[in-house]
């Protein structure tokens, strides 16, 4: 006589347990989400939960680095208005008499001299210095809008972040409400004699494990919230209880970027093409190459101020009664070149700036390919796990379900039982974390091809219908 498989066996004597445990498995639910409530309860009040929209919209109307960038463009324009500024001019009277009390001396009669000198130094300098000036002035607004997407990409991180955080301690919670469960079953059936007091202290073990990390998921809760507070403002009346609310869904991709094929060794065309958008639409390149023409203008400038105050005059003199007419012009003479020092100075910094031009270039082509590729990864592996029609976390609560369920009936230890436990946690914080990441993801990219996260974030991925 041939007996049977023993894992036919053993599959037949889990979907009995299964069968025979439902209602048990109701009556434990109930107190779960009775536990649950209470504890949410305990918690107090909370603000509306706040949405990535709400966040970038706090950042790009009050985040204070944002509005400390647009002073700074202020600031650049009023030196545009002192670089286009011309000299006054300079009055000058001279009243050349003899003294009072004095004897009169033979041939010498009152003198009176009225002259008005206009500086001439802006005919040659200020075009040098208007277009420093213009310069600074594009790049201190293409570094206010380079800090703004910047900062709406911290943002950004730090509010998903919060969201992982978030869903970290609702699992562990979660988890570990259903093992208190577990444990008074446990005890339970220790009291009656129908079960072993090991069972009992594992489970407790477990559950105390369970609750420690529980607590430091709640640490790190609290710190992301507070990283999280200083780009959206809340009040501190709030106490930090703001919750996260993020659509489950993966964020779409480019076009071009869906379009192009996979190449785990080379960015390929699209790639390329990227970069090249980037580096014509990063404000980061942009401000860099207004550096290079202010630093390029002030050495123009540096070289016109070897002719320092040359002035025209223009006046009259009286002498005895008669008008006379003065007209002079002043010119220094170059002997020396005072200036020599500043105009390597200037030529200096504008090394520097071609260097740094060149250095963010660099950085923005390298941030383009490294957020292409990880865009394009973690979006196909999470359309999949989205698309998946048995659900990856249904399959981890039914892992979880049976164990349960084929332990009360015996038919597994109580080691099985804490691994699809742990499992189911584990399950997931692994699906959140790459769907967090793929919206990170797609907004790193976004950002790394010169686009602003707060006008053109990614819509979400429609679901797939399966077919039926």
């Amino acid at each position: 006589m041939k007996h049977p498989p023993a894992g036919l066996v053993r599959n037949s004597v889990l979907r009995e347990a299964l069968h025979r445990n439902t209602r048990c498995h109701t009556i434990a639910l109930t107190f779960a989400l009775a536990a649950t409530a209470i504890s949410a309860q305990a918690q107090g009040p909370q603000v509306p939960p706040i949405t990535l929209r709400a966040v970038l919209d706090s950042v790009a109307a009050r985040y204070p680095l944002v509005l400390a960038a647009q002073a700074r463009v202020r600031a650049a324009r009023g030196t545009r208005v002192t670089a286009g500024a011309f000299s006054n001019p300079i009055v000058s009277y001279q009243d050349d008499r003899p003294s009072t009390g004095s004897a009169a001396i033979p041939g010498v009669d009152r003198e009176q001299t009225t002259t008005v000198t206009l500086p001439l130094e802006p005919l040659y300098q200020r075009g040098a210095r208007v277009r420093r000036a213009d310069a600074e002035v594009r790049a201190a607004t293409e570094d206010a809008v380079a800090l703004r997407r910047r900062a709406s990409l911290d943002a950004t991180r730090a509010f998903y972040r919060t969201a992982l955080a978030q869903v970290g301690v609702a699992t562990t919670r979660d988890l570990l409400v259903w093992l208190d469960t577990l444990v008074s079953y446990n005890r339970a059936r220790a009291q009656q004699g129908v079960a072993a007091e090991a069972d009992l202290i594992r489970s407790q073990l477990e559950r105390d494990r369970a609750a420690a990390d529980a607590t430091i998921l709640e640490a790190e809760l609290a710190q992301s919230r507070a990283e999280l507070s200083t780009f959206v403002g809340v009040p501190p009346a709030t106490g930090g209880l703001f919750s996260i609310a993020v659509d489950e869904r993966p964020l779409a991709l480019p076009a071009e970027v869906v379009s192009s094929p996979s190449s785990p060794s080379t960015l390929g065309a699209t790639g390329r093409a990227l970069q090249s958008q980037a580096l014509m639409g990063r404000a980061e390149v942009r401000a860099a190459r207004e550096r290079v023409a202010a630093a390029s203008a002030g050495v123009s400038s540096e070289y016109s101020m070897m002719f320092r105050q040359i002035g025209a005059t223009f006046g009259t003199k009286r002498v005895a009664g008669a008008n006379t007419v003065i007209a002079g012009l002043s010119l220094p003479i170059p002997l020396f070149d005072p200036n020599r020092g500043e105009i390597a100075r200037a030529a200096g910094e504008r090394d520097a700036a071609r260097y740094e031009l060149i250095a963010q270039e660099r950085a923005v082509s390298a941030e383009v390919s490294g957020a292409y590729e990880a865009a394009r990864l973690l979006t196909e592996r999470t359309t999949a796990m989205a698309s998946d029609t048995s659900g990856f976390l249904a399959r981890a609560d039914d892992a979880r379900r049976i164990a349960l369920g084929a332990y009360r009936e015996g038919a597994v230890p109580l080691l099985q039982v804490i691994d699809a436990a742990r499992a189911w946690g584990e399950a997931r914080l692994s699906y959140y974390r790459i769907l967090y990441a793929q919206h990170q993801g797609v907004a790193a990219l976004v950002f790394a091809e010169g686009g602003d996260l707060l006008t053109a974030f990614p819509a979400l991925i429609t679901p797939v219908t399966p077919n039926r």
